[in-house]
């Protein structure tokens, strides 16, 4: 008993294992599994088609769970195939961890604690390790990324996390499992997060540490791993704001009620009245603006930047109905003028518009106009519905 690894029984009273895609490094390999068998022997290597010395190191781990692919897959296709045989081995739960040795098998612990303090009827859990990005001896290029994925990962969720691309996580398997995914190499770790979210399952970060040595070998390829992850993104943005979030806003209606709904989700009584006065302001701005077309995508990317209130900000986004549609933009026309200096124009005639100087000239006061406008309707609903909304609720006034 006493030569039992260091977590192995908290490993299985929650039948989870650790997983570990490898390509390409036979250096760092044997140290991260001495290392990992250590805190538990619940270990799947996944062997995604090495050229090196990967398989005679793995021959050094007999008791290992292995799977070997013929040719390079990607790390997204080794991942899921070895979900998948985890599952078909009995485990609920799995850690990945990356085999390059930037991740510190103690940490295993985090991840555990995470499990042990779940209760009955909470969401199923996918935790995703926080390297601290910001700090000093990180990678630019890595830092970077991170903060592009994590800005689009808030957008198309909802949700915050400060660390998407870490591959020290923990993964529910009946989920992942379920999921249908379509990337196949270092995007797939948005895709599942993404998807996962989706589904309502928590995903949040947990702090871990980190370690970049300066010979670590990384398959990640800047130029054409962003460029996938880009254009994943760009497929999420238009599934979550004309889907996803219109179905779950269309769930919680069905779930709650009329009245329950209007009170938590439109009302949401429980925020404060600077923010729910915000979000009618974010979307009187975002209707208002001279960006026709992209008024929605607009108004959702704003309120999941600021935190607020969604369906409110929609809602009144749509000040730009047809019917005030001629209003909004004479009125924001005569506002530019004035700021441009050629006073009110009241009386618009088109034979003063017959060069293209003069076309433009009156595009500019137009679009000038519209964000002076806009600026000003939103401040003016701003100061009114804070004043309105802490009448109501006197008590959720912020006090300075």
């Amino acid at each position: 008993m006493s030569n039992s690894p260091i977590y192995q029984s908290r490993f299985n009273n929650f039948n989870c294992c650790v997983l570990i895609p490898t390509y390409n490094n036979e250096g760092t390999l044997a140290s991260v599994l001495q290392d990992l068998l250590l805190y538990t022997s619940n270990l799947i290597v996944v062997n995604d088609g090495s050229t090196d010395a990967t398989k005679e190191v793995l021959k050094q781990f007999p008791d290992l769970e292995v799977l070997h692919f013929d040719k390079n897959c990607g790390k997204g296709v080794a991942l899921n195939r070895g979900f998948e045989f985890a599952e078909e081995l009995g485990y609920s739960y799995a850690v990945t961890i990356d085999s390059d040795g930037q991740h510190y098998p103690d940490d295993l612990d985090v991840f555990l604690k995470e499990l042990e303090s779940r209760k009955p009827g909470d969401p199923e859990l996918l935790l995703v390790g926080d390297r601290n990005m910001g700090r000093e001896g990180i990678p630019g290029k890595s830092s970077t990324g991170n903060k592009f994925s994590n800005f689009w990962y808030l957008v198309v969720t909802g949700t915050q996390l400060f660390d998407t691309q870490s591959g020290y996580r923990l993964y529910p398997l009946k989920v992942v499992n379920d999921i249908k995914i379509f990337t196949r190499k270092f995007e797939f770790e948005i895709e599942i997060i993404v998807k996962a979210a989706w589904r309502k399952v928590e995903v949040k970060n947990i702090p871990i540490k980190v370690i970049y040595a300066e010979n670590r070998v990384t398959h990640f390829r800047p130029f054409w791993d962003i460029t996938r992850i880009t254009l994943l993104y760009m497929w999420f943005v238009l599934v979550s704001f004309f889907y996803i979030h219109p179905r779950n806003k269309y769930q919680d209606f069905r779930r709650k009620g009329f009245g329950r709904f209007w009170k938590e989700d439109i009302v949401k009584s429980q925020e404060p009245p600077h923010k729910k006065a915000a979000a009618i302001a974010l979307g009187v701005f975002v209707g208002i603006s001279p960006f026709w077309g992209l008024h929605t995508l607009l108004v959702f990317v704003f309120a999941a930047i600021f935190n607020l209130n969604k369906v409110i900000a929609f809602l009144f986004s749509n000040i730009s109905i047809p019917p005030l549609i001629p209003f909004i933009v004479y009125g924001s026309y005569q506002v530019g003028s004035l700021l441009s200096g050629k006073g009110f124009n009241w009386e618009i005639d088109p034979d003063n518009f017959d060069s293209s100087a003069e076309v433009f000239q009156g595009l500019w006061h137009y679009v000038l106009g519209s964000f002076a406008l806009a600026g000003f309707a939103a401040l003016l609903i701003w100061i009114v519905f804070y004043f309105l909304f802490s009448v109501i609720n006197p008590k959720q006034v912020i006090k300075p």
